[in-house]
């Protein structure tokens, strides 16, 4: 592109930030400035696109739920509603802050601003584009999963600090969940690592994209275990059980008002971006598109990807309706944790084959691959089956004490 050849290439926005730091060091800038000033512009760009995608998801989400289930959503601030974000965080900057009067208040005010630590500091490794990453750790993936297991103490101390029993009923909700659901989510990423051979996600980018095939299509069943177990873990429908307002009123933000719910209600928006960024970057190439990534800049295509798979959340959230807590826990241990471990065996089974017989990329990944999408489907509805032989056995009817405490041969209600 001739015409922007003397400032940067646009397909890579690094390069302007290069141009700026290398001006700095002509000038005779030290090392430390130049460091800070690349820290300061990393971190003010991932502020401002974090920033903007709050407001902007917040009125997508309503919107988009709204056309779901039937119903207009926010169209009265602004054309097409698009004030309306502006209009809600106004409202609750404007609304009194409470804090119970028995509660905890340096635990109950910390935790609204720590559950948002994580949710930032993991797009530092998410890979926008050839070189533009914050910081490309070479165990980016182990990273991720690390952050990510933090925001439940955050929600834990959100529902002790409020002395409230459904707030603290929601927090142990959400430690249960996070422990059943980090199980298969780590095992489910675990086969993306073994084919890649690294952590480092953009070096699993850039396998998918020498390789020339998306992970999704060898870990197919991988990727639906790691959408549901993710939902679960970012606390959004139909796994939002720690605020289930049908039973704990709402939860562990019960106590809650003002700026700092909002901050709850925010964090959960980031949180949903940072899955569909990872989805993206892990199953289906990030910024590589088969070479159409040379004509248009990779971060568009991996912004496009990243909103493709957020639809799919607001989808799930608009049409599917809550699980019980014991659906959601049974589901983990006797659904989704069996198949991970199936998984994980025939992933490296696979890939054993693959380097033991030194057979060519070409030749061996599209047989994976159909082996793969075929073992998935069989797996799925084998073990739904199972399932459904297993539930038909349960009770139809909770098991009332009379019919369990008085022997068969006496009239029920009668003394023993």
């Amino acid at each position: 592109m001739p015409l922007l050849a003397p400032w940067y290439d646009f397909r890579d926005l690094s390069h302007a930030v290069h141009r700026m730091l290398d001006a700095v060091a002509d000038v005779g800038g030290p090392d430390w400035l130049i460091y800070v000033l690349s820290a300061v512009i990393g971190c003010a760009g991932l502020g401002i696109l974090i920033g903007g995608a709050v407001i902007f998801n917040i009125w997508l989400e309503r919107r988009l739920v709204g056309r779901i289930q039937v119903r207009r959503g926010p169209n009265r601030a602004g054309p097409w509603g698009l004030l309306q974000p502006i209009a809600d965080t106004l409202k609750l900057i404007q609304k009194e802050s409470l804090t119970p009067r028995a509660g905890d208040f340096i635990v109950f005010t910390l935790a609204p601003v720590l559950v948002f630590v994580p949710a930032i500091l993991a797009f530092a490794v998410f890979p926008w584009g050839p070189g533009m990453t914050f910081t490309d750790l070479n165990v980016g993936l182990l990273y991720i999963i690390a952050i990510t297991s933090v925001t439940v103490l955050a929600v834990f101390m959100a529902g002790w600090s409020s002395n409230n029993k459904y707030s603290l009923l929601g927090a142990m909700r959400g430690i249960a969940m996070l422990i059943s659901y980090e199980i298969p989510a780590v095992l489910t990423l675990l086969g993306v690592v073994i084919f890649a051979g690294t952590m480092s996600i953009s070096g699993i980018v850039l396998w998918q994209e020498d390789m020339r095939i998306w992970l999704v299509v060898l870990q197919p069943l991988p990727l639906l275990i790691y959408l549901v177990t993710a939902a679960a873990e970012i606390n959004r429908t139909p796994t939002d059980i720690p605020e289930a307002e049908s039973e704990l009123v709402a939860g562990y933000h019960t106590e809650y008002s003002g700026i700092k719910f909002g901050m709850f209600y925010a964090v959960e928006l980031v949180n949903g971006v940072a899955v569909s960024a990872l989805i993206a970057s892990l199953y289906f190439g990030g910024w590589w598109l088969f070479g159409l990534n040379q004509w248009i800049p990779g971060w568009i295509i991996f912004i496009g990807k990243v909103y493709a798979f957020y639809f799919v959340l607001i989808w799930l959230r608009g049409t599917l309706p809550r699980f019980r807590i014991d659906q959601l826990m049974g589901f983990a241990w006797k659904f989704l944790l069996p198949l991970s471990l199936i998984n994980i065996f025939l992933v490296a089974l696979e890939v054993l084959i693959w380097v033991e017989y030194e057979v060519s990329a070409a030749v061996v990944l599209p047989i994976f691959s159909a082996v793969n999408i075929a073992l998935a489907g069989l797996l799925v509805v084998a073990w739904t089956r199972l399932m459904a032989f297993h539930f038909e056995r349960l009770p139809k009817r909770p098991r009332m004490y009379g019919d369990i405490a008085v022997p068969a041969e006496q009239p029920t209600g009668t003394a023993s």
